[in-house]
């Protein structure tokens, strides 16, 4: 996880381009998302972190995003309330 203030805006694009980058998560809501989400592009900087892989989202504790990752969402939903 690399938070968006502690990352150059340089390096970020290079490292988005080269894919070691794939998805964005906000730290105050716990929430993943693709980089391309609209919701994600309107982020605080500050509460914007990076992460190499949805499994490594995951595995800090976020929950995919209801809008870009609808089916992802659905599914974490339903074995949530169960």
């Amino acid at each position: 996880m690399v938070k968006h203030i502690e990352i150059a805006d340089t390096v970020l694009r290079n490292k988005i381009r080269q894919q070691e980058i794939h998805c964005a998560g906000n730290t105050r809501l716990k929430i993943y998302g693709l980089l391309s989400c609209r919701s994600g592009k309107r982020m605080k900087k500050a509460n914007r972190v990076f992460f190499t892989s949805q499994e490594e989202a995951v595995a800090e504790g976020y929950r995919p995003c209801g809008h870009c990752m609808k089916s992802d969402y659905l599914m974490w939903k339903y074995e949530f309330v169960q």
